[in-house]
């Protein structure tokens, strides 16, 4: 019952920042979904419950969705996400996490200092395939987009709504994946349902605060995600 207490608390958070600017959920959620469940476990929860708020929340933005860009982010994770199963069963992970979390400090740090480049059809491809590879290999696709979107400027609306219908796809396919090569567990899918109502209650509220969030505030935000991420997978490195 207490661990129950805590998913619906973690996923409230995580699911409200999520819809409030399109990052936010495998970020947070992950490392304390770490704390209370074995790590299949854990990630397994992770990508269904995102699985479910990219479903509740595209029927409401897909409208905004950019989808030439959308094609070519979904292209370039395909050959990311095998290449991320290949690291998953035969790298040691923990170095990737700490080469990773690494490179995404030091990037934060200068896009902090307004580091720009221009946007390319090439580079969305990139950026696609190299979130591809975090999925399946550690189950956190976002820092590799929120880094490259901050750095060509894009616009929070467009951002949030292209991400979360990219996100549709590659957490479907990395979820079958996981199962197909390392099966899953009832827990996963009962603690899974447990948490949907605080989800859905978490949407509702990151909807409402998208509305009063500024650009300003909305890079803020980034760069405190990018922080927190680059130093959790760092630290995990050690732990897992």
């Amino acid at each position: 019952m207490e661990n129950w207490i805590l998913l619906v608390i973690i996923v409230l958070i995580a699911s409200l920042l999520q819809a409030s600017t399109g990052y936010g959920f495998s970020i947070v959620g992950t490392p304390f979904l770490l704390i209370i469940y074995p790590a299949h476990t854990a990630i397994q929860i992770n990508m269904i419950l995102s699985l479910c708020l990219s479903l509740f929340m595209i029927f409401k933005i897909g409208n905004e969705v950019d989808k030439p860009l959308l094609f070519r982010l979904i292209k370039g994770s395909i050959a990311g996400l095998v290449l991320g199963l290949f690291i998953y069963l035969y790298i040691d992970v923990r170095l990737l996490k700490m080469a990773v979390g690494g490179l995404i400090l030091i990037l934060t740090v200068l896009l902090i200092c307004q580091l720009s480049i221009h946007q390319t059809k090439n580079r969305d491809i990139l950026s696609g395939g190299i979130s591809g590879l975090l999925t399946t290999s550690i189950g956190v696709p976002g820092p590799p987009l929120l880094l490259y979107f901050s750095s060509v400027g894009t616009g929070k609306a467009l951002l949030r709504s292209t991400t979360l219908a990219y996100y549709l796809f590659v957490y479907f396919i990395s979820l079958i994946m996981q199962i197909s090569f390392g099966g899953t567990s009832k827990e996963a899918w009962i603690s899974s349902l447990i948490a949907v109502p605080s989800l859905l209650v978490g949407i509702l509220l990151g909807q409402f605060l998208f509305k009063w969030i500024s650009q300003r505030a909305f890079r803020i935000i980034t760069y405190n995600i990018l922080l927190f991420t680059g130093g959790y997978l760092i630290a995990s490195s050690f732990w897992f």
